[in-house]
């Protein structure tokens, strides 16, 4: 009987450590699974703790300083202290608002356009043409080279043009002349009723190959509204001499001009010359913005006598320029004798009869 007890006792003792050991590792199995980071009961009656005597030190500070019994001390226990801002933080607020104040606008230039008619009776045309393509590259943009040329064989115009790197329009007319100012004259009737069916807009300039520019001179040209005048030097490749053509101004005002001839009855020119003026180009094709009757047939097929007369009808829209010293001169018209091209002939005999005799 006595061994039944003892083996029935130590089974109770496993049952009871096995017990034991199970709960143990169920409640270490699920605490594992517990959500971490979050404050125990310790920690808050720490925190909590810390809290009230940072509270009572604020509170024996306060009552330390004379006058504080009218500031309310929950006030000063919960809301930060404000620190003061520092002369560094306020020279960038400053300096943005400089920066906000709004920019000067700046205007947009106007389109100038140039006309430059070619004779073929010029044997030196592509000289002339190179020439002025270097100085139309140095106006700033925007810009618009029309040139016009008579029917040719050759296709100097062309390459000229695509290596300049310039806005331009090639136009050729078909048309056969004797006479070469007949044949510039309608070259430029041409380019301007090229302007009046696109509607370009812009100020337009009639430049001859043998034209030279002050570049000052295109700044000025864009200051035009309706119509302006200035003085052309004309220099003789023969003459040591120097002729003013052009208008005679008190400040932009125009009050005569300068002629070649004395003699009114004898120079039945008009006293502008081509080269010598520039017009707002939407009097081509929208003359009753300027307060002008429609064009009628017969000055639309010579748009420059139309523009001439424009110009000259009423003086007080015509401005000279530059405005502050209409007498500067700013373009040189060099006037060169229109002569054959050179010809170089080899004489074969006679170098051959030559060598002979040194042999």
């Amino acid at each position: 009987m006595g061994s039944l007890e003892r083996s029935k006792r130590k089974v109770q003792l496993w049952k009871k450590a096995i017990v034991h050991f199970g709960l143990c590792f169920v409640m270490g199995f699920f605490t594992g699974f517990a959500p971490g980071g979050k404050a125990s009961i310790f920690s808050r009656h720490v925190v909590a703790s810390n809290k009230s005597q940072s509270v009572e030190m604020l509170h024996q500070q306060v009552a330390s300083v004379p006058h504080a019994s009218n500031v309310n001390r929950s006030l000063i226990a919960e809301s930060p202290v404000p620190t003061p801002s520092s002369s560094k933080e306020s020279e960038p607020a400053k300096f943005l608002e400089k920066e906000e104040e709004p920019e000067p606008k700046l205007l947009p230039r106007r389109l100038a356009i140039i006309v430059t008619p070619i004779s073929t009776e010029d044997p030196y045309q592509g000289v002339f043409l190179r020439r002025l393509a270097n100085t139309v590259k140095l106006v700033p943009p925007p810009l618009l080279w029309i040139v016009v040329e008579g029917q040719s064989d050759s296709d100097e115009v062309s390459e000229i043009l695509r290596k300049t790197g310039i806005m331009y329009r090639h136009l050729v007319i078909k048309e056969n002349f004797t006479d070469p100012e007949a044949e510039l004259d309608h070259q430029r009737n041409v380019a301007l009723r090229h302007i009046e069916q696109h509607r370009l807009s812009g100020i337009v300039h009639f430049a001859g190959l043998s034209n030279v520019y002050d570049l000052g001179f295109f700044d000025e040209l864009r200051q035009i509204e309706v119509f302006g005048t200035w003085p052309v030097a004309l220099l003789s490749a023969n003459k040591n001499k120097v002729t003013i053509e052009g208008p005679v101004c008190d400040s932009s005002q125009v009050i005569g001009w300068h002629l070649k001839k004395m003699n009114n009855e004898t120079d039945k020119r008009p006293p502008i010359h081509i080269s010598s003026f520039g017009f707002n180009s939407s009097i081509l094709w929208d003359p009753e913005r300027w307060g002008r009757p429609s064009s009628v047939q017969q000055t639309s097929q010579n748009s420059i006598k139309f523009v001439k007369q424009a110009a000259l009808e009423d003086e007080t829209e015509l401005k000279g320029i530059p405005p502050e010293d209409c007498s500067k001169i700013m373009l040189w018209r060099l006037n060169l004798p229109v002569s054959k091209s050179p010809s170089y002939h080899l004489s074969t005999t006679g170098s051959t009869d030559a060598s002979r005799r040194k042999l």
